[in-house]
């Protein structure tokens, strides 16, 4: 196991969840949220796109073959140091940026 795994206990993951279509700084949010990870150091980070989804206000989105407009969640995901995480969610504030988001421990390495 690399050292990073050794070192688990302050380690998480940290999910957030916007919408395809919402936009930050001229890019779509999802794009903006990795781009702003990788230039704080944050050495990965992946998105996921929902094939269906509702959220607080109960409305369901789905996609379906001929809707061009739909607004489905994408599921930003990083697997950090709590520091790390910590440090995102301020800079994320700072910028203005609401999200949802949720964080849960999380051991990680390489074989």
């Amino acid at each position: 196991m690399s050292e990073r795994a050794a070192s688990a206990s302050d380690d998480v993951l940290l999910r957030l969840y916007v919408h395809e279509r919402h936009r930050h700084a001229h890019l779509l949010l999802y794009e903006w949220l990795l781009e702003e990870a990788r230039r704080l150091g944050i050495p990965g980070g992946s998105a996921y796109r929902a094939i269906a989804s509702y959220g607080r206000h109960g409305v369901l989105h789905e996609e379906h073959f001929f809707e061009l407009t739909a607004d489905l969640t994408v599921r930003v995901e990083f697997v950090l140091a709590q520091a790390e995480a910590r440090a995102l969610l301020a800079h994320l504030t700072r910028e203005g940026v609401s999200v949802f988001y949720a964080i849960t421990p999380a051991t990680f390495g390489t074989t």
